[in-house]
């Protein structure tokens, strides 16, 4: 699979419902992941890491359904991908975790709120 069809689908799966600001933020937590020494090293092998991301492991269909938003989605990836000067970036590039308001993971309080963008909070690690 290639790594603007794997970027797309986390948009779509993570942030479809959300503002496009918010959708680049999702797209740069997996882009920083990439990065990260503490993370693999391509986007597909990010996104579809064992229990990293609940759309890869819910048992649902991993094809997208809405046209529109699936368009939006792999537009935020293409751009992402393509951003060599960073001028998309709307989070530190510590930033390495996120979830949606309406839940609160165990791991949250080991790890330092650095945003909230639309339903989406984002975490980077303890120093």
């Amino acid at each position: 699979m290639l790594a603007a069809t794997c970027l797309a689908l986390n948009v779509y799966f993570e942030a479809r419902s959300e503002a496009i600001n918010a959708q680049f933020a999702v797209a740069q937590v997996t882009m920083n992941r990439v990065l990260s020494n503490k993370y693999p090293d391509t986007v597909c092998d990010v996104v579809w890491q064992r229990k990293q991301f609940s759309w890869t492991h819910d048992g649902k269909s991993d094809r997208p359904r809405e046209e529109q938003a699936w368009r939006r989605a792999k537009w935020v990836a293409a751009v992402t991908l393509n951003d060599v000067d960073n001028s998309v970036d709307i989070l530190p590039r510590s930033a390495l975790h996120y979830h949606a308001d309406y839940v609160k993971p165990y791991w949250v309080s080991s790890l330092v709120k650095v945003a909230q963008i639309g339903r989406h909070i984002f975490y980077r690690r303890k120093t």
